[in-house]
């Protein structure tokens, strides 16, 4: 995930949301492929590195004896990841992937001693000839998570528990308060920033903090289940992200906004085995299937569902985009127009998102 806001605004410069390609790797592999993954908290039972991890079972699973995958947990940004990652491909694995913004630099300085060696940077913004870039347009399903918490929340009244104030978080706040805003006008989203991607301790308190202030619906940006725990405890209701949380908070989730990881993970592991990796920079969505909302709660009625399914129809065919204005422009929390009548947000705009949109309750800090 991403760690630093100045970093992922430069991002912003060089990120493209199409595929080019700018290298090719040279013959296919004998024998299976060893294919390394470097996760940057424990796996639980879901969140970030959960979905990673059941990318590369994916990879398993549609390769079987083609592949041979190893995976390394809870590795901290920075000389650790640096240690792992060189492990990696210095015992022969021939692609590496590693799902976390602070493995970008040390996934660059090993892909230089090892030039043979292909790299899949996830949600990285730099790519080489032999590391290729991937992230996808969360901001999609959080819009339509916003559809299902905006029926569903009787107060009108949201919470969102946040990381870090960069544009891929403030995205998702932004997308999800437009969602909920589309069928309740009058609807707010009160933000809390953790300034930490994974403390269970701290996602909890923030979550309380908020139920405390009128809050029946909840979102989160964050790595663990913690957040959907105690919107169950509290029986209120909650986005689950990352993966389905449904055993976490049965009777707490609504609705699921997941990171579907097993089809690029095993595209590219298949690449390297006939020899047509090419290094890229990806920005998938949910017309890919690269971030799906489903997973609906017992509590949601049919006609919500369906409202929800109806409207992601429409973001994959392009009909609906969540950064797009109606009649009247977009304004941010302080009043300042972002988006003008009529008009839809462009994609490098998009990547350096550092406002709040109206409706939510919350400052970035800059």
């Amino acid at each position: 995930m991403y760690k630093n806001l100045a970093a992922t605004l430069v991002a912003a410069c060089f990120f493209s949301p199409v595929f080019s390609q700018t290298t090719s790797a040279k013959g296919s592999v004998a024998g299976p492929v060893k294919a390394g993954f470097v996760y940057v908290s424990p796996i639980t039972e879901a969140g970030w590195t959960r979905q990673h991890d059941e990318g590369r079972k994916a990879v398993e699973a549609a390769l079987g004896n083609q592949v041979k995958t190893t995976f390394v947990e809870n590795v901290a940004e920075g000389a650790d990841a640096e240690r792992v990652i060189r492990d990696l491909a210095a015992t022969g694995h021939q692609i590496i992937f590693t799902p976390s913004f602070g493995y970008m630099e040390p996934t660059l300085k090993v892909a230089q001693d090892y030039p043979h060696v292909k790299f899949e940077s996830i949600t990285g913004y730099k790519t080489t000839p032999n590391v290729a870039t991937a992230n996808a347009r969360y901001y999609e399903g959080r819009y339509l998570a916003g559809i299902a918490a905006g029926r569903m929340s009787k107060t009108g009244v949201a919470g969102f528990v946040a990381g870090f104030p960069i544009p891929e978080v403030l995205q998702g706040i932004n997308a999800f308060t437009l969602g909920m805003r589309s069928v309740n006008p009058k609807a707010t989203v009160k933000v809390v920033w953790l300034n930490v991607w994974f403390d269970p301790p701290k996602e909890r308190d923030a979550a309380m903090a908020l139920f405390n202030q009128d809050v029946d619906v909840i979102a989160f940006h964050t790595g663990s289940t913690a957040v959907m725990a105690a919107a169950q405890e509290r029986g209120k209701m909650a986005v689950a992200y990352h993966s389905d949380m449904r055993k976490t908070g049965p009777d707490a989730q609504i609705v699921a906004v997941t990171h579907q990881w097993g089809s690029y993970y095993t595209e590219r592991v298949r690449a390297v085995q006939n020899g047509t990796w090419k290094s890229a920079n990806v920005w998938g969505d949910v017309r890919e299937g690269m971030i799906r909302v489903g997973d609906f709660g017992t509590r949601v009625p049919a006609a919500v569902q369906q409202e929800v399914l109806n409207a992601q129809k429409a973001v994959g065919a392009g009909k609906l985009q969540p950064f797009r204005a109606g009649k009247v422009p977009v304004r941010d929390n302080e009043g300042q127009e972002r988006i003008a009548a009529g008009q839809a947000l462009p994609d490098a705009q998009i990547l350096q998102m550092n406002w709040l949109v109206e409706g939510v309750v919350g400052k970035v800090s800059r």
